[in-house]
């Protein structure tokens, strides 16, 4: 028995050493590098988008909620919309260039979630710059420098099986948009955020704009990272129609290709027929 026992003692592999967890700069680090990973998007895409809000005395408000469907080239954003009603009227299409902070709808669902806001609105006609493609070794480095010069993390803790982050920019809050993440506590993919952003009031001499804090609740489409839903509440005091809105991103599809006409808005006075549904 003393035997036995010796032998079991000597063969018993010995305790793995403590690994030390990341700190929450570290963290933010990974959770970009994670997301970065996965850049950029395919070439094209197509969806949905639902926009909902009610007026300020709480009834649905017509003319601000509609449905668009939408083509997108993520090379230059460039998009065609046509917009649905629900009498089925045949909308002609139009150009858009979806985008977060600007005085359009935002999107698309592939966004850059942790690209900076503009300094200031851009018209549609501005052509943003494609993504560029790192090698993993590369973005990790790069959100090193990125979490140490624009974010702090005041406070990590795991909430229903994720781990939340809170984000406060340390300079240039108003183009570094993101306030909290919710995050896969193993893996450091996204499933969802709270950011800025802008509501513009268009109309008068010059836009009124105000703030807004945006909820975005992430998904998977063909294994790709996209927002799903979007959850708006206005502030700076605003009390008008839409203090609450909501975006919906449904239909989500990835096409090999599409039609150069799509993306010119030119082009499509000669396409009457030829525009999908």
């Amino acid at each position: 028995m003393l035997l036995a026992a010796t032998i079991a003692q000597a063969t018993t592999a010995p305790a793995p050493e403590p690994t030390e967890s990341p700190s929450p700069q570290r963290i933010l680090g990974l959770i970009r590098a994670e997301f970065r990973a996965h850049r950029p998007p395919p070439a094209f895409e197509s969806y949905t988008i639902v926009r909902a809000q009610k007026t300020s005395e709480g009834y649905p408000d017509v003319v601000n909620s509609y449905t668009f469907h939408v083509w997108v080239r993520n090379t230059d954003r460039a998009a065609m919309a046509r917009k649905v009603f629900r009498d089925n009227f045949e909308y002609p299409p139009e150009f858009q260039r979806p985008a977060f902070n600007e005085d359009r709808d935002p999107g698309p669902p592939t966004a850059d979630l942790f690209e900076p806001a503009p300094v200031k609105p851009r018209p549609i006609s501005f052509v943003p710059t494609p993504e560029p493609t790192y090698p993993p070794g590369l973005v990790i480095g790069r959100v090193s420098t990125f979490v140490e010069s624009d974010y702090r993390v005041t406070n990590t803790q795991i909430e229903n099986g994720l781990l939340h982050v809170s984000l406060q920019p340390i300079r240039d809050p108003d183009r570094n948009r993101l306030r909290e993440l919710w995050v896969d506590p193993a893996t450091y993919e996204l499933h969802k955020l709270v950011a800025t952003d802008k509501l513009f009031i268009t109309g008068g001499k010059r836009p009124d704009v105000y703030s807004v804090l945006f909820t975005l609740t992430l998904g998977h489409v063909d294994g790709i990272l996209v927002v799903t839903d979007i959850h708006g509440v206005v502030g700076d005091d605003y009390e008008g129609d839409g203090k609450i809105v909501d975006y919906t991103f449904r239909n989500i599809k990835f096409p090999t290709t599409l039609p150069d006409w799509y993306f010119n808005a030119r082009m499509y006075g000669g396409h009457t027929t030829d525009v999908p549904l």
